[in-house]
């Protein structure tokens, strides 16, 4: 999958994707990060990106001429993709929307700065707004990268293991079940006795029992959409009876 980055701070996007499973899928060529500066498209010798807000007000406003050209530039440089701009505005980004863009073969991802961009190009070029919650942050920048590793984590061979993506916490509606590994005893805390039992259908049963509990504890709002099966519900009766493990 190809990733195109609009962004002031093409540096910035590519050092902070070259660690960890992100980056080794780089190198291995399961993803493409291809990263796309307006200044490089901006008209004039100072390379000027923003200008004041006509109407008044604080801070400075991207301008649509060096935006346009780099998202065109993008569009006409591989496969047809969605123009996604990085706001506060748009639809919040969930495991759902992750999984849906993992289908795709290419996103464009627009980066604002500043104030943020001119409407003009919104309307003009911009497929979708995506948001990472209800606050604002400097650029869309850390909004892009959250975006590239939460898909990239649905794609094949980029996990190590199959089923990580599977067993992620929000990948089924619910958050995920406590984790334990070595020593059996931490600061006088144990391993829960199911996970040493060798058992691993009574192991499934708990992992999938702390799921559903934990939710109702931590995120009772995922369960308000979520109509639990017969077998859930009973999972969920036996946490709430003692809450424990």
């Amino acid at each position: 999958m190809r990733f195109d980055v609009i962004t002031l701070f093409p540096e910035m996007v590519a050092s902070a994707l070259g660690y960890g499973v992100i980056g080794r899928a780089l190198d291995e060529g399961r993803l493409e990060l291809v990263t796309w500066n307006p200044r490089d498209y901006a008209d004039d010798t100072h390379r000027t990106v923003d200008d004041r807000p006509y109407g008044g007000g604080p801070g400075m406003v991207m301008k649509v001429a060096p935006l346009l050209g780099a998202i065109r530039a993008a569009r006409e440089a591989a496969a047809p993709a969605p123009v996604i701009y990085l706001s506060p505005e748009g639809a919040k980004l969930d495991g759902g929307r992750a999984q849906a863009l993992a289908q795709r073969s290419r996103v464009i991802l627009l980066c604002g700065r500043y104030e943020g961009i001119d409407q003009r190009v919104i309307d003009l070029e911009v497929d979708m707004e995506l948001s990472i919650g209800d606050f604002v942050v400097s650029g869309g920048e850390l909004p892009a990268l959250l975006v590239v590793d939460a898909v990239a984590r649905h794609l094949p061979g980029v996990l190590g293991h199959a089923e990580s993506a599977e067993q992620d916490a929000f990948s089924q509606g619910l958050l995920d079940c406590p984790h334990y590994t070595r020593p059996e005893v931490a600061e006088g805390q144990s391993v829960p006795p199911v996970l040493l039992s060798g058992d691993h259908q009574a192991v499934a049963r708990w992992r999938r029992r702390m799921a559903i509990g934990r939710t109702w504890e931590k995120r009772p709002d995922l369960l308000e959409s979520r109509e639990l099966s017969d077998e859930e519900q009973a999972l969920l009766d036996d946490y709430r009876g003692d809450g424990t493990d």
